[in-house]
Order: structure tokens, then C-alpha cells, then sequence
């Protein structure tokens, strides 16, 4: 999963600030497919990656200085949307999704907050540059992540031991 993640991280649109990346469709999908402490270590492990110098940030970047950084928020918030569908994953569909929105918003609003911290801009021009853009393709990586998620453990339920 953390090498899922840091490949998906990689496939970058830079349209500002935040770039748009696949990593969301990552960190839901592992969230979806492990139990929560799988999930939280596995996610650590890609921020670890990073740290460390392994360029597997957006736009392959790496180091201290990206999550010190504008973003660094963001990316220490998908602990939230990790744990959250992780939490939820043996839940219907529905609620699971409803428990990725509210971890969603949970990274949107560390990632927002540390973004102003970080560049002295208001919590507003936050919210329009680095949050407004993402929602919709955000929410259309969650969804997907769950159904391939969901899909792929049926298949798996489905192999003969």
C-alpha cells in the first residue's frame, strides 16, 4: 500500500499551491483495504519515504522541507482520512463514504491551517485556493477508491484457499 501511495503521489496536475494528485484515491483505498493500525503504519512508512529524502511527494519532491512546508499539513492529514475509512471499512457502503468526507474534512482542515500558518495567507484564501478545487475530484478518488476497494475484496473472498 505505501508503495501504491508513493506511485500515486507521483501522477501530479500542478494547477497551484496544493498540486492535484492521485494520492487521495491512495490513502483512501488503503484505509479501505487494511485495519486501522495497517492503515495508520503504512501511511507513516510513505511519510517516512519522504523524510528521508525518497522523492515520493508530489512532483517527486522529498525531505523535511515539504512537510514543514505549505502542503505539509495536507499530508500529515491523511492520517484522518486513512483512519477514518479504515474505521469504517466493514460498514455499508454509504457510511463508509460518509466516513471518508469527514475525514476528508479533517485533512482539509489541518492542511488549510497549517497552509496559513506557514505563508501568513487567511484562513479564507486558504480555503479557495487550496480546498475549493479539490472537493469535487476528491470526493470522485474516494468514491472510486471505495468500489475498487470493495470489488477487490470480494474477488479475494471469492479464491479458494
Amino acid at each position: 500500500m505505501c508503495a501504491l501511495l508513493s506511485v500515486l503521489a507521483l501522477i501530479v496536475v500542478p494547477i497551484g499551491p496544493v498540486p492535484f494528485t492521485l494520492a487521495i484515491l491512495g490513502v483512501a483505498f488503503l484505509g479501505a483495504m487494511l485495519p486501522p493500525p495497517w492503515a495508520a503504519g503504512s501511511l507513516g512508512a510513505y511519510l517516512l519515504l519522504g523524510l528521508c529524502g525518497l522523492p515520493v511527494f508530489a512532483g517527486f519532491n522529498a525531505g523535511p522541507g515539504v512537510l514543514l512546508g505549505p502542503t505539509g499539513g495536507y499530508l500529515a492529514g491523511y492520517f484522518l482520512l486513512a483512519l477514518a475509512v479504515s474505521l469504517a471499512r466493514k460498514k455499508p457502503l454509504p457510511l463508509q463514504w460518509l466516513a471518508a468526507a469527514a475525514g476528508m474534512s479533517g485533512c482539509y482542515l489541518l492542511g488549510t491551517l497549517w497552509y496559513t500558518l506557514v505563508t501568513g495567507a487567511t484562513f479564507l484564501s486558504g480555503l479557495v485556493l487550496c480546498v475549493v478545487p479539490f472537493v469535487l475530484p476528491d470526493a470522485l478518488k474516494i468514491t472510486l477508491a471505495l468500489l475498487l476497494a470493495r470489488a477487490l475484496q470480494r474477488r479475494m473472498a471469492k479464491r479458494p484457499t
